[in-house]
This record gives structure tokens, sequence and C-alpha cells, in this order.
């Protein structure tokens, strides 16, 4: 099921569900997911200062995916984007990859 998301708000209100619908506390969680219940809190609360990689730690951990919807008309040139800004950081950082299929 998708959700759509507008506001780190939004977000924020998906994140506490899922949380609450795998029945764990707040205090809980951040100790299982390796942040501070205070971060967490203020993930909950739609924080919008708060930061990405630990906010992607969240959702991963919540069994949560992060998808963004593109416009049909620019898939093939996004898509293309990606993929030469891929292979630029395969190129400088070769470990990085190894093992990704």
């Amino acid at each position: 099921m998708n959700i759509p998301i507008d506001s780190p708000e939004t977000l924020g209100q998906v994140i506490r569900a899922a949380r609450k619908a795998l029945s764990l506390r707040q205090d809980d969680a951040a100790g299982v997911i390796g942040v501070s219940e205070n971060f967490l809190g203020k993930v909950e609360r739609g924080g919008a200062t708060v930061q990405l990689g630990k906010l992607f730690q969240v959702i991963e951990q919540l069994g949560l995916k992060v998808t963004v919807e593109v416009p049909e008309s620019s898939h093939a040139e996004i898509m293309q984007r990606l993929n030469l800004l891929s292979q630029k950081a395969a190129q400088k950082n070769p470990a990085r990859t190894e093992g990704k299929s």
C-alpha cells in the first residue's frame, strides 16, 4: 500500500503508526534501531531538520520503504542520469559497489 507523503509531519505519522503496529514503545524502538529516543520522537513529530541518514535508518528498521514517483514524461531521462551518477560513484569508490548486483 502506498501512502502519499507530502510533509515531514505525514512521514512522522506513518513512522509512528508503523512502530505502534509492531507493538514497540518509543524507547524500545529507539534502542533497537540505534537512535536516541529524542531523535525518534522528533521524527514522529515531523521534525523538518532531522539527519537523513538516521531517518532512513529508522525507516528501514521499521520495515518501511521510501519511493519517489516521477512523471512518466521524464522517467527515461531521470533513469539515464541516475545510471550515469551510479557509474561515476562506482568508479570513484569501487569498494562500495562490490557484491551488489
